[in-house]
């Protein structure tokens, strides 16, 4: 059983970055894609970012590419989603979300293990 715990979350200006931390225990980490998703109110949750196991491979929406970095440190067993170039329209709860599906299948049903999400929020 992995148990992730997400943070870096919080209130940041149009323009401005924030990097998530997502801390795994209790598994194997270096065995599991990783990915965050995003949610916003009264919708389905999102796929942002992901990254193979080993980190060699990272998939991006197309709304967050080159703004948005993905990365895995299997040491740390943590995965960390470095957010640039912030716009009000990235308000929303991150989650981040370990798995060992297929890494270019971006469903959340590919991931078997979630946190519990940090709110981003974009102010204009």
């Amino acid at each position: 059983q992995v148990q992730l715990v997400e943070s870096g979350g919080g209130l940041v200006q149009a323009g401005g970055s924030l990097r998530l931390s997502c801390a795994a225990s209790g598994g194997t980490f270096s065995r599991y894609n990783m990915a965050w998703f995003r949610q916003y109110p009264g919708k389905e949750r999102e796929f942002v970012a992901s990254s193979s196991w080993s980190g060699g491979r990272t998939y991006y929406a197309d709304s967050v590419k080159g703004r948005f970095t993905i990365s895995k440190d299997n040491a740390k067993n943590t995965v960390y989603l470095q957010m640039n170039s912030l716009k009000p329209e990235d308000t929303a709860v991150y989650y981040c979300a370990a798995g060992r599906g297929p890494l270019y299948n971006n469903s959340p049903r590919t991931y078997d293990y979630w946190g519990q999400g940090t709110q981003v929020t974009v102010s204009s």
